[in-house]
């Protein structure tokens, strides 16, 4: 499985058959089977960088590391949307398993940068927003920058939302798992309010497959 380099967004749902990520009360783990983690993992190493939000990081503490018996090659450099600085100092993602990056708004209080930078990860603020939070757009011109042109993004339905109200993305990796969460459970997307068809987000499937007892489909955005 390989992933072109050349500026690509690439988003990342496992999902229930009804787009839900979670239950109600926020639980989550596992939606889908060990099969599905694993292509998981290695889409991550296909890319350059792991995109994710600080709402993730509160509800699930992931490393965003590539967890392979095989893999012995670098590990992706991970981003954290956080426009509050409220990254816990112990979070996993703060190792040092690969370079990380937290990107947070402006008037953010000394001692929390400070107990974050002590961890050997880069802060950095974002003076553009989109509404309360830090913009997308403006992170992932940076990330570029950077050399991080294959970014993955893992997180939850508002950057899911926004990255796709923005057009910002060029592929999604869709996992959906045999089971039904019910309209109460947590949707994939928060709203993109849209108010005509030909406004819409379009992707072309160009693949679908097994993977263990869930369903793998592959989209690429439409830009005609």
């Amino acid at each position: 499985m390989t992933v072109s380099s050349t500026r690509c967004v690439t988003l990342k749902l496992a999902t229930s058959l009804d787009g839900r990520i979670a239950l109600s009360n926020g639980v989550s783990k596992w939606i889908t089977g060990p099969e599905a983690r694993e292509s998981v993992h290695r889409l991550r190493a296909a890319h350059d960088v792991v995109l994710t939000g600080i709402g993730t990081i509160l509800a699930d503490d992931p490393a965003f590391t590539v967890r392979l018996p095989d893999h012995d090659g670098r590990q992706p450099g991970r981003v954290v949307l956080d426009t509050r600085l409220r990254m816990p100092a112990n979070a996993l993602i703060l190792d040092n398993a690969a370079p990380t990056i937290v990107f947070c708004g402006h008037d953010i209080p000394a001692h929390s940068r400070t107990a974050i930078e002590n961890r050997g990860v880069t802060v950095e603020s974002i003076s553009r927003y989109d509404g309360p939070s830090v913009s997308i757009r403006s992170v992932l011109d940076r990330v570029r920058e950077l050399d991080g042109d294959s970014v993955m993004i893992e997180a939850g339905s508002k950057i899911a939302a926004s990255a796709l109200s923005h057009g910002l993305v060029d592929a999604i990796e869709w996992f959906r798992a045999p089971i039904v969460l019910g309209g109460d459970g947590l949707p994939v997307f928060a709203a993109l309010g849209l108010e005509r068809l030909d406004e819409v987000p379009t992707f072309r499937r160009v693949g679908v497959s097994e993977c263990g007892v869930d369903l793998h489909e592959r989209y690429e955005r439409r830009r005609d």
